[in-house]
């Protein structure tokens, strides 16, 4: 006689799809707004590009198959993996957290995009609906007549396309269609689907499942994120600054794949790391390079030496994009790797400014851009570029 196991009878007791439903764009994000609908600490932060969001507006409204589901953990009972909100990524506290509180597992793109939109965030004020060829499309300049922002289209507040249109004297021949418009968007309905209840290695299991042909929630991710709860958030303190630098010189292109947008960033701590807890003790395997991240070391630390790391970390950045644009050096840099190992330089250095940096300093670093080589290098062989920096540079102070 074959054993049955008692978790298949009980797995083919239940199934989850019976608790699938549907919910408009407009309910989800006043949900949102009021924090009704909120993120598990561990998620990472929001990675889409102003084209896909873009995307993803002319496919709720022209494409002819539904956007795919959100799956969301229905929070019912015990403590709660602690939740944060949408964009500012601000703790909820648990009080706030009642019966049936959605937390989102898979999605966050998409609710994020509608959210900002709902929300007239400025990140969307280059975005906009172009009446004249029926796309929503991202503009460089001051939107035309026909180009309507999605911020003002998607509002929550309907007064504004009204006021918008009023103002450009654009009521008779637009704003039907918009209304139209805007209907559609509001009430677009995605597929929910819930679980109950779940752990967070449960969630994970589920989020890994779902995006497994894509990007995962990796384990800098997750350290980073569980900083939070003591008050640091690495998103809006570190990587989203140290991005902001890049694109503030025009390079942010080369920090573009959401895997980067955290691991580079993390790499450029190992150098700050090693000035404030190693006393300027350089290890090797402590290169600026995103295998030799040191998240399970960082994580562990005080969050004042932490974030003493971080500052340092930016301002090395700062001083050398400072450096790369005054020598007229932003064009050669076609890598990121310039850009991390100039910075891990300059966390070593006491120079405090770019006026610091004695002469000789500036053309052995002016050379060392023009000369070296990352392409196809071992790991052994990038550490020893860095090493080889740090003990030439070192030895003309």
């Amino acid at each position: 006689m074959v054993r049955v196991n008692t978790n298949l009878r009980v797995a083919t007791s239940f199934n989850p799809t019976k608790k699938s439903h549907s919910m408009e764009i407009y309910d989800m994000c006043k949900k949102i707004m009021n924090d009704k609908i909120t993120l598990p600490l561990y998620q990472r932060d929001v990675s889409w590009t102003l084209k896909k969001c873009k995307d993803l507006f002319n496919y709720q409204l022209f494409g002819k198959a539904p956007v795919a589901p959100i799956s969301i953990n229905e929070i019912n009972n015990g403590i709660p993996i602690p939740q944060i909100s949408f964009i500012d990524r601000e703790l909820v506290p648990n009080e706030r957290i009642a019966n049936a509180h959605l937390s989102i597992v898979d999605g966050q793109q998409r609710l994020t995009t509608n959210f900002k939109a709902f929300t007239n965030h400025p990140d969307f004020s280059n975005l906009v609906l172009d009446v004249s060829r029926a796309k929503f499309r991202i503009i460089e300049s001051a939107p035309s007549n026909s180009q309507i922002p999605v911020g003002i289209l998607l509002n929550e507040d309907d007064s504004l396309i009204e006021e918008y249109l009023s103002e450009r004297d654009l009521i008779p021949s637009l704003y039907t269609v918009l209304v139209k418009v805007r209907s559609k968007i509001h009430s677009y309905s995605y597929t929910i689907n819930i679980a109950e209840d779940l752990t967070e290695k449960e969630q994970i299991e589920w989020f890994e499942i779902l995006n497994n042909a894509g990007s995962r929630v990796t384990t800098i991710q997750m350290a980073f994120s569980k900083l939070k709860v003591h008050n640091l958030d690495i998103y809006k303190e570190y990587t989203r600054p140290f991005k902001e630098i890049l694109k503030s010189y025009g390079v942010d292109e080369l920090f573009s794949p959401f895997t980067t947008n955290v691991s580079y960033p993390i790499a450029a701590l190992n150098a700050p790391y090693e000035v404030v807890v190693k006393n300027r003790h350089h290890n090797n395997n402590h290169a600026p390079i995103p295998s030799d991240t040191k998240e399970d070391i960082l994580v562990k630390l005080d969050i004042p030496v932490l974030k003493n790391i971080i500052s340092r970390s930016l301002n090395s950045l700062e001083l050398t994009m400072r450096f790369l644009d005054d020598n007229s050096l932003l064009d050669r840099v076609n890598r990121v790797d310039y850009i991390l190992y100039l910075s891990g330089f300059f966390a070593y250095s006491d120079f405090e400014g770019i006026e610091d940096i004695p002469e000789n300093i500036m053309q052995e670093l002016v050379q060392w851009v023009d000369e070296v080589n990352f392409k196809n290098q071992t790991n052994t062989a990038r550490r020893k570029i860095f090493t080889d920096l740090l003990n030439q540079i070192t030895v003309l102070t």
